[in-house]
């Protein structure tokens, strides 16, 4: 197994005011490559905290985060920024799609920014909407997309990038439980087909069922 995320010893907190509420206390555990993960516990636990550090969206107040053997705990904002682009995918829960782009140019979108023919984008795209199954689609805008088509539109553009992991917060929140099923059964083919490490934050109990590893957290802390 290759290791591509290690966290050792990991403290978070958040100051409100003159007091500082602990969000994460004495977190390590470590990700292999491929893995299909879910970040479980009750509101509050620390779930989306977690997320946020590994996707180089914060860092932590002590402790030290490893992403293919690199600390990034101590790096700056444009060497986070650097990191997010090239080794990072993100799905949200409300889908966070461009409502005037079109299903194809939404995954395209992260392409814009990199040095590569406009040939090579649209070959990427083309192959990702076939993967998540809207090529019928393409040219529809995200009012002209139900749900769960938003969601695919979602996990294509994750993807454009070729990240080493995939970091979803809730992805199945705002879906209907069948729709939901879907969505999952979908991220675990790609999983498998392109060897993506997919790290979820969750209450879903298909998306636990489904994960290969469950890591529970209650009050900051790693339970069993």
């Amino acid at each position: 197994m290759v290791k591509v995320v290690e966290l050792k010893n990991i403290e978070k907190g958040y100051c409100l005011g003159k007091v500082v509420c602990p969000a994460l206390r004495n977190v390590s555990f470590v990700v292999n490559g491929g893995e299909f993960l879910a970040l479980v516990g009750p509101s509050g636990s620390g779930k989306t905290s977690l997320l946020n550090l590994i996707g180089c969206l914060d860092v932590p107040t002590q402790g030290s985060i490893f992403l293919e053997n690199e600390d990034i705990s101590s790096l700056n904002d444009v060497q986070l920024a650097k990191i997010r682009k090239s080794k990072l995918g993100f799905i949200f829960q409300n889908f966070n799609l461009i409502p005037v782009l079109s299903a194809q140019e939404n995954i395209e979108f992260p392409l814009l920014f990199e040095k590569i023919s406009s040939e090579i984008r649209h070959e990427k795209v083309h192959r990702l909407l076939e993967d998540v199954g809207l090529t019928p689609y393409a040219h529809h805008k995200p009012n002209e997309l139900s749900g769960g088509q938003q969601q695919r539109v979602a996990i294509a553009r994750a993807l454009v990038n070729d990240p080493i992991i995939v970091l979803a917060d809730e992805p199945t929140a705002n879906l209907d439980s069948k729709t939901g099923n879907t969505i999952v059964e979908l991220m675990l083919n790609l999983n498998k087909k392109k060897g993506t490490t997919f790290i979820f934050s969750t209450h879903d109990r298909m998306v636990m069922e489904t994960a290969q590893r469950i890591i529970k957290l209650h009050d900051g802390q790693i339970v069993e």
